[in-house]
């Protein structure tokens, strides 16, 4: 059974980090991309950054680089985000998803998600 389970949001202020984590199940890691997506009240999901297992690259919106940091431990079949100078802009519901592909920033490419977590930035 596949599972994407996220952890690590919750309430920050402006200039704070964070650190989710997006624990995958039911993959082999090296035959997966793991992207990371945020979705903002009334705005569409956009892509945050992909780690691609097949080659151990990563991939990131060209907004959020120098921000934001994808990282993995492929032996715990994990994968990070860390966000640095969070912003209130950042809030939002961030959520990992992954499929059988490479790296995309097109939510149209996975059809596994986890549930979402939480992240809200004040100013």
């Amino acid at each position: 059974e596949v599972q994407l389970v996220e952890s690590g949001g919750g309430l920050m202020q402006a200039g704070g980090s964070l650190r989710l984590s997006c624990a995958v199940s039911g993959f082999a890691f090296d035959e997966i991309a793991i992207g990371w997506f945020r979705q903002a009240p009334g705005k569409e999901r956009e892509g945050v950054a992909c780690f691609s297992g097949h080659d151990n690259t990563t991939y990131y919106a060209d907004s959020l680089k120098g921000r934001f940091t994808i990282s993995s431990d492929n032996a715990k079949n994990t994968v990070y985000l860390q966000m640095v100078s969070l912003k209130p802009e950042d809030t939002a519901t961030y959520y990992c998803a992954a499929d059988h592909t490479y790296c995309s920033g097109s939510r149209y490419s996975y059809d596994y998600w986890g549930q979402g977590t939480q992240v809200t930035v004040s100013s």
